[in-house]
């Protein structure tokens, strides 16, 4: 069933734009074309999943199949999660607008430990059932889940889904794909179909699997593995290049991977642990992706990702080479993850310029030893070096990244984070210079599975206590802001992330208790009242008790068989074996380093074999002359202005995101267009006046300065083919380069209003419109910016008012005041006038600018 989303997504709902499935790089194939049809959630709101680069890239891989179809949806946000209950309107995806019972499986990005919530809220509003075994019973899609937290340890979720998805997706997905097609053509049974599904390596089906009493998990048949492969798929940078948003993202930028895995060590990462062994891409791929993708999507900001971009060796050429070849069109990089060790020079050329990202490093531990125990592999004179390059380099402000609770932690070690703080400020000031600024993040450290720290048990009263510790040694430090991560839910995370299966109740009475959106810090209350009730109801408070309090700690004398028994996520192979991490654990109590792998010899961890290939290390090639940062080019050789219209869905589109869509339609186009000077070059494109959202025109105005003439045809066909069609050009003429600014020249604006016309005949509109024109005062009190209430006189707005035609809906043309002064008569302002006189309630059902109107 098609949803009709013109009742749902109204200018009421907030950003209604996140929900139209038309953005840039959107696919909407053929219905008929496909014999499987795919939906893929990364089960968050909008501006998190659409900018998630494993769910657009499983996306671009899963529509390059033939005869496979790929849509999308999200979580919606509260407002339109509410219509979908009130309305009894199934959630949909995003460019079928179809239900998702339409399709044929489901697949959802699971990467956080409490994300699970997020899921059932989805199927529930999809009306489809939340657990496998209700499902049964019916015709719905296949339901599975992947990502980090699925492929760490299923087992607390086995109840919701009917097969996980282990490790990288990219050849996975599309051999279940295959599968799928073979078993819907065959008529398969949804048994024998996940039968088949389960013979796939990477295929986790629970229902095939039983819990012993001990906690192991074994096959309750003879055909299906005992256990179940993690798949490692090499990166395809090209797949990154996808969609481009019109709302702002958190992560508003192309994003391409230059290196998958990290073989650092780290022993409290599981990513680290669960993306063995790695794997770089060669510079050229990279480098061919990022200048295709920066042209294709018109983003003017591109971001590296690895787990750690530092140890891909070729980042300083690859970062300069690209750079360079974007130098004139104030293009920055960004790097979420750097060590600091290898922070130098060369990468702070390639991240600095007019628009300078921050610098965001993570020490982890405050003492050389603590970070000897956890094997991060970094000194204090490596840490001030690199924090002492950034200074010099012109940072004043950088991020650090810390925890507490790690295994074998004192008072000493956390104390400790709060002297290297002071230390760093100190050794780091330069003459003339202010002292550089912190900002901290303290967060929790909670054992992962698969890692050797997983067998760890912490206390949330000890975290309480040193969080305690370090806020009075930071009182009074001068330019350090420190961030606590909440104790309560990391409590929560800890028990759901190294949970059996039995905490499936626990997660469905959270869901039920209103748990959802846990990871958003405004939720935390609500969050942690769900879930402490949800486990006390399960009757496992006794099990959340021993992680409250600290059930065992590695480096007590105690029970020392517990290495020995069986964990919930035995039965999966990541190829890491566990005697290794148990090994490793030891060494860890001897704060003994390993190397890293991937430069070093061999830690004999058990990865590196047939079924997950050997590391891929890659040489650091010769690094390009650094040809200078970005200069704005402010020659100003043509101005052009344009009409165009806002029409269709672009109406739901934001004035603020339309800014955003011309910044990156003049960079696809390839417009020579010209930028302001300053501290944050722009460039020259100017928006007659903003349009209020949901309503539609045919008369908007946009002003355009060029560092070059162009021929006005070419300009027009250049800019249209790279705009939505529902922004259509209608006119182009060019203007002197010193007449005034459509901003400054704007004086009238021209609007159709369509209104509910029921039980209101043409005499009686027609009374109404008299009344205001007869009326020569006609007052309103508004808010000026800076908190004044004035008083304005609409009726001296108006110029012009008649009523155009009348049958169930009455349409009025009105001419009035629109000055970017804020003098302007607003089409509530022209209902809120028909009220006083009509003295009832008037339905606006839309509102459409005719055109603006300029004066000399």
């Amino acid at each position: 069933m098609t949803i009709a989303l013109d009742q749902l997504l109204t200018p009421d709902i907030f950003r209604p734009a996140r929900y139209l499935g038309n953005e840039l790089g959107a696919k909407h194939k053929e219905w008929a074309s496909a014999v499987v049809r795919w939906v893929l959630t990364y089960p968050e709101v909008y501006e998190v999943g659409a900018s998630n680069l494993g769910h657009i890239i499983l996306y671009n891989i899963l529509n390059a199949q033939p005869r496979q179809l790929c849509d999308r949806t999200y979580l919606p946000a509260p407002d339109l999660a509410q219509k979908l209950k009130q309305t009894k309107t199934p959630l949909f995806a995003l460019e079928s607008r179809r239900c998702l019972t339409d399709f044929d499986i489901l697949g959802f990005s699971l990467s956080y430990e409490l994300g699970a919530t997020n899921i059932l809220e989805m199927l529930d509003l999809a009306a489809i059932p939340l657990t496998w075994r209700a499902r049964d019973s019916g015709n719905y899609p296949l339901i599975f889940a992947g990502g980090q937290t699925a492929t760490s340890n299923p087992e607390p979720y086995a109840d919701f889904f009917d097969f996980i998805a282990l490790g990288d997706g990219e050849e996975l997905l599309p051999e279940i794909g295959l599968i799928l097609e073979e078993g819907k053509l065959a008529n398969l049974s949804k048994e024998e179909l996940l039968l088949d599904l389960a013979q796939i390596p990477g295929v986790y089906v629970p229902r095939f699997y039983d819990v012993t009493p001990i906690g192991a998990v074994i096959p309750n048949r003879d055909d299906v593995p005992k256990r179940i492969l993690r798949r490692v798929a090499t990166p395809i940078p090209a797949y990154s290049i996808g969609l481009v948003p019109f709302v702002e993202t958190v992560h508003d930028r192309l994003v391409v991977e230059i290196r998958r895995g990290c073989t650092r060590g780290c022993r409290f990462c599981q990513p680290g642990m669960l993306t063995r062994p790695a794997r770089d891409v060669q510079p050229e791929a990279v480098i061919e992706s990022i200048e295709k993708g920066m042209r294709a999507t018109g983003y003017n900001e591109f971001s590296l990702l690895s787990l750690s971009c530092s140890d891909y060796l070729a980042l300083p050429a690859v970062g300069m080479e690209i750079k360079n070849r974007l130098q004139n069109e104030n293009i920055s990089l960004s790097l979420p993850s750097q060590r600091v060790d290898r922070f130098d020079e060369n990468i702070a050329n390639i991240i600095g310029g007019n628009r300078q990202s921050g610098l965001t490093f993570a020490p982890e531990a405050g003492t050389q030893r603590m970070r000897d125990v956890i094997n991060k592999g970094l000194t204090n004179e490596e840490l001030l070096r690199g924090i002492k390059t950034a200074v010099e380099q012109g940072w004043d402000k950088v991020k650090l990244y810390f925890m507490i609770g790690l295994p074998g932690e004192t008072d000493v070690d956390v104390i400790g984070i709060a002297e290297t703080v002071r230390w760093l400020r100190r050794e780091c000031r330069l003459p003339k210079r202010k002292p550089l600024d912190f900002t901290l993040t303290i967060s929790n450290f909670t054992p992962k599975p698969h890692t050797p720290f997983q067998w760890h048990s912490v206390s949330t009263a000890e975290f309480i206590r040193k969080q305690e510790l370090l806020r009075q040694e930071f009182q009074g430090m001068r330019g350090v802001k420190v961030n606590y991560t909440d104790v309560r839910i990391s409590a929560m995370e800890d028990f759901i992330g190294r949970g059996d299966r039995s905490l499936g109740k626990v997660v469905l009475r959270a869901w039920q208790l209103g748990a959802g959106m846990d990871a958003w810090w405004d939720n935390t209350e609500k969050a942690y009242q769900a879930w402490s009730q949800a486990i006390e109801e399960s009757g496992l408070t006794w099990k959340y008790r021993r992680i409250e309090q600290g059930e065992w700690h590695i480096f007590a004398d105690a029970d020392k068989d517990i290495l020995e028994r069986p964990l919930p996520w035995d039965h999966l192979d990541t190829g890491i074996d566990k005697k290794w991490l148990q090994e490793d654990l030891k060494r860890a109590l001897d704060a003994a380093t390993v190397p890293d792998c991937s430069f070093e010899g061999c830690s004999h961890c058990g990865v590196c074999s047939l079924d997950f290939g050997h590391n891929i290390v890659i040489e650091a090639p010769a690094i390009p002359a650094f040809a200078g940062h970005f200069q704005p080019n402010q020659e100003r050789a043509q101005r052009i202005r344009v009409w165009f219209g806002k029409i269709g869905e672009m109406a739901l589109v934001s004035h603020l995101d339309l800014v955003r869509l011309f910044d990156r339609v003049v960079r696809r186009a390839a417009i020579p267009i010209s930028f302001t000077g300053g501290f944050h070059p722009g460039p020259r494109i100017s928006i007659a006046n903003a349009l209020s959202l949901g309503a539609t025109s045919s008369g908007e105005i946009v002003d355009f300065e060029l560092t070059k003439v162009i021929d006005l045809e070419r300009f027009k066909q250049q800019l249209s083919a790279q705009l939505p069609a529902d922004l259509p050009v209608y006119q182009v003429e060019e203007i002197p380069l010193n007449a005034p600014a459509a901003t400054r020249l704007l004086e009238k604006a021209e609007y159709l209003l369509t209104f509910n016309s029921e039980g209101i005949d043409c005499q009686q509109w027609q009374n109404w419109i008299e009344a205001i024109k007869q009326a020569t005062v006609m007052e309103r009190e508004k808010t000026t910016k800076s908190g004044k209430k004035v008083t304005i006189n609409l009726r001296e707005q108006l110029y012009e008012l008649e009523l155009k035609t009348v049958d169930k809906e009455a349409v009025l043309c009105y001419v009035g005041s629109c000055r970017n002064d804020g003098t302007l008569l607003q089409p509530d302002h022209l209902v809120e006038m028909l009220e006083r006189v009509s003295g009832q309630e008037i339905s606006l059902l839309n509102c459409h600018r005719q055109c603006l109107i300029l004066g000399t």
